[in-house]
């Protein structure tokens, strides 16, 4: 076993003779709540025994000097002369207390003494302190204890400095950074080596030696401990494997507890500290916490409670960032989840634990209820006050607060993750949100991307469509990967887009996209807006059998079971499933929705007979017929049914049995609504299985996790996806385009602007949509309308010939509109614009 030796020796005269002892143990950070570690705690740590002189005479004189060595339970005494090395004083006090030792050294005032140097030469002065500080010899883990030993020369070769402000310290600020990151690089993968490794660093109190650094006088020291307290709290995640993540953090809450206590809670360093410990733990999978034990939850409490502190101040006023919120959020996260771990499982904290009189109560328990009721008070205000302050406000002062309002929504995370902890405590978050339900969907609309958010979904009763959207694209990857880039023939349109998307890596596409279309000069987004509706439209179209139409409503889709009649139709159901995933995660309407047959099934969801009404309405009401008939008129065979489906595929006919030996099952009034499940579970369910598998899976590969995946589909109906994919089906309002086109070159009251929207207004509802289309590449608006683009349309003047026709740039929304000597010329311009062949290119080489 590993043992550090650290002696605090003081120097005597032979004619003493009354000699008091004062020993210190090893400290170690006490979980009890609160903690308050002091600077003198912080030395104390450093020493584990003290010898104090009674008489003081200079140490420089020629007779002996006495040694008083207290060491675990005895004292040892032996001479000295001031002519005598510091080398041969350290051999002889590890000669006389037995150890066998290595890398010993003594530091008087934090300064190094020269092993061939004398104690005259050394200029002790009388009555001093020297420390001796050394490691034993280990059979294992040497090298861990040998480069903190490395750490702990740096650091008081560093103390020993007396820096002028304009010394410059850019040399030693990488060497103890570099020691930390090599001990965290060499920590071994297996939990329990690299327990042991890691409890190096604490047993030595290399944390405390790091922590004096900080606390140096010389703004210079301060800074290259605060590089090397930040290098071991930024770089564990890089060079500590996730399976001894939460061994790594005894380290983390050992610094933020020694900086709590001596630079104070307010201290820069010490709040990063916090935020990055944190991070960490909420991190964390949750199988990390599956055995987390009460000293854990008891180590996380201070923290949620220090943070619940500081939000009850300030939320009810503040319109600055609140930057403790996330911090509160990740740290309710991780004592969730211990809690959870403690418990054996899911589950609440039992009343028994902090309301009743008995002993099973837990103090933290009773506190963290009391500081739940506190927050969720002062919450409910801050809302209210959210509320006031949207209403009254301009665009532009509440755009100035987004920063805050990401804050009020991270808070509102923290205590959905407390609410979870206590049964009644859901119930009162709820009747708060639910009751501030206008305010809580402003925040969510102008919050920013946050995966803690996720929770949001499940409340449909409080959210509306606009806020599920916006969290629901949260599930998608953050499109900050490489471009994937595509140059596509528009005669191969189908089949160039297959090979691009479907047959590529999934994390290829995880990306932004990148789109062209060959021989023709445009890119950029309306470009890639334009390739996902043209794609769409081929892949739904009836000439190609994978998808099938409502008959009462051409937009709406399901998949063809008789697509097997194309070899490659499982893959291009998952090159679908592909292009629909990403149409939504770049927000772009492509003007085809689901059938709820399809989207029910994509959700996980079960098929009934009310489901299919749109898909089959004529199976839906023969059905219906079925189960409506006199009891005796299907008793009589009168319909000849029996549990079989006939299909006709490819210009023949098949019978399938509905169950086993469903041939010779006569449908009568006691099987007739078990014959009408099994009816529309063949033909809505077991005929396109593989397709509904395919395209699911396709569509998963677009996100970052299975998990994520799921979510998403549960967590809307069948509404909110169709206006996310489809865009509105609503009749195009001319009024509203007018009120969101802005002009250049023009001003609203021209006579050519008068001219455009009289042509516009008279156009049937098709034209109206080509021209949408060759100006923004959307035939489908947003459920919002035109409020809903990325920005306003564009009307621009163009000087040129009168038989020159409008050109576009859809990145932008603009419509170049040249000067028309009439309106019977602009009129035949616009016409031919609006025709679908002439739309349906960006221009030639």
């Amino acid at each position: 076993m590993s043992l550090s030796l650290d002696l605090a020796l003081r120097l005597a005269p032979p004619s003493s003779t009354s000699v008091s002892t004062r020993t210190a143990s090893p400290t170690t950070l006490s979980p009890s709540i609160p903690w308050n570690p002091s600077t003198a705690f912080l030395e104390s740590a450093m020493d584990t025994a003290t010898i104090r002189t009674v008489t003081t005479p200079p140490i420089l004189s020629s007779s002996f000097l006495h040694f008083f060595v207290h060491a675990s339970s005895r004292t040892l005494v032996f001479h000295a002369r001031p002519d005598e090395t510091v080398g041969g004083i350290i051999g002889r006090i590890c000669a006389m207390t037995g150890f066998k030792s290595r890398d010993h050294h003594l530091i008087y005032r934090s300064r190094l003494l020269s092993e061939d140097m004398t104690l005259a030469e050394c200029a002790i002065e009388k009555d001093t302190t020297l420390r001796l500080i050394g490691r034993l010899l280990s059979a294992s883990f040497s090298t861990s204890w040998q480069i903190v030993d490395e750490m702990f020369y740096a650091i008081t070769c560093l103390l020993a400095l007396r820096p002028s402000p304009t010394d410059d310290f850019n040399h030693i600020i990488p060497s103890i950074s570099v020691i930390v990151k090599k001990f965290l690089a060499m920590t071994p993968t297996a939990n329990d080596e690299a327990f042991v490794h890691l409890q190096v660093f604490i047993s030595t109190k290399a944390h405390v030696a790091l922590v004096k650094l900080y606390m140096s006088p010389f703004k210079q020291i301060r800074e290259v401990g605060k590089e090397a307290i930040n290098t071991f709290f930024s770089s564990n995640r890089i060079y500590l494997p996730q399976s001894v993540h939460l061994k790594c953090t005894s380290i983390l809450f050992e610094f933020c507890k020694l900086l709590a206590g001596t630079v104070g809670r307010t201290d820069s360093l010490y709040l990063t500290c916090r935020s990055t410990l944190g991070s960490l733990l909420a991190a964390q999978n949750r199988s990390f916490y599956i055995s987390a034990s009460r000293n854990l939850i008891i180590d996380l409490y201070p923290f949620v409670a220090e943070l619940a502190e500081a939000i009850i101040i300030l939320l009810p006023s503040e319109k600055k960032c609140l930057a403790s919120g996330v911090d509160f959020s990740n740290f309710m996260k991780a004592l969730r989840w211990a809690i959870h771990g403690w418990l054996g499982g899911e589950g609440f904290i039992p009343e028994s634990m902090y309301k009743s009189p008995s002993l099973m109560c837990e103090q933290w328990a009773i506190d963290l209820y009391a500081i739940f009721l506190k927050l969720v008070k002062n919450f409910d205000e801050g809302l209210e006050k959210t509320g006031k302050f949207l209403a009254q406000s301009t665009a532009k002062e509440i755009e100035s607060h987004c920063l805050h309002w990401s804050n009020l929504l991270a808070i509102c995370s923290g205590f959905h993750k407390f609410a979870r902890n206590y049964e009644d405590a859901r119930k009162a978050l709820h009747a708060i949100l639910l009751t501030r339900r206008v305010p809580l969907n402003a925040l969510i609309k102008l919050a920013n991307r946050n995966d803690d958010y996720h929770w949001l979904l499940k409340l449909k009763d409080i959210t509306d469509f606009e806020s599920r959207r916006k969290v629901s694209i949260m599930l998608f990857p953050d499109r900050s990967f490489e471009l994937h880039e595509m140059l596509i023939d528009r005669s191969q349109l189908l089949t160039e887009s297959f090979e691009y998307v479907g047959q590529v890596e999934a994390n290829a596409l995880h990306g932004g996209l990148f789109m062209e279309f060959k021989n023709e000069q445009a890119t950029g987004p309306g470009v890639l807006r334009e390739w996902f509706c043209v794609l769409c439209r081929e892949i739904f179209s009836q000439r190609n059998i994978l998808f099938l139409s409502c008959p009462n409503n051409p937009r709406r889709f399901f998949p063809n079971a008789g697509s097997v009649a194309d070899s490659l139709h499982l893959k291009y159901f998952s090159f679908v499933g592909r292009v629909i995933a990403l149409a939504l995660m770049h927000k772009v309407q492509v003007g085809i929705t689901f059938d709820r047959v399809f989207f029910l099934q994509l959700s996980g969801k079960t098929i009934t007979l009310e489901d299919i009404q749109d898909a089959d309405p004529f199976l839906y009401m023969s059905c219906k017929k079925i189960l409506d008939m006199d009891d005796e008129i299907v008793n009589s065979d009168a319909l000849g049914l029996t549990f079989v489906r006939d299909i006709e595929a490819l210009g023949s006919r098949k019978s399938v049995e509905l169950c086993p030996g469903g041939r010779e099952i006569v449908v009568n009034s006691t099987n007739r609504k078990d014959y009408v499940t099994l009816l529309v579970q063949n033909c809505f369910v077991t005929s396109i299985a593989e397709q509904i598998h395919h395209f699911n899976q396709g569509f998963s590969d677009i996100f970052s996790d299975k998990k994520s995946h799921k979510l998403f589909f549960r967590s809307l109906d069948l509404e909110d996806f169709n206006r996310m994919v489809g865009g509105s089906d609503d009749s195009i309002n001319v009024s509203d385009w007018k009120a969101h086109t802005s002009y250049d070159g023009y001003r609203e009251n021209d006579c050519h602007i008068i001219w455009f929207w009289t042509i516009v207004e008279d156009m049937e509802e098709d034209q109206k949509r080509t021209l949408l289309r060759f100006w923004t590449s959307l035939r489908h608006l947003p459920v919002e309308g035109f409020s809903g683009l990325s920005s306003k349309l564009f009307l621009c003047k163009v000087s040129g010939l009168q038989n020159r026709l409008p050109t576009s740039q859809t990145c932008f929304y603009t419509l170049n509109l040249p000067q028309y000597s009439s309106i019977s010329i602009m009129s035949d311009r616009m016409q031919l614009i609006t025709q679908e062949h002439v739309c349906s290119s960006f221009g030639l080489w």
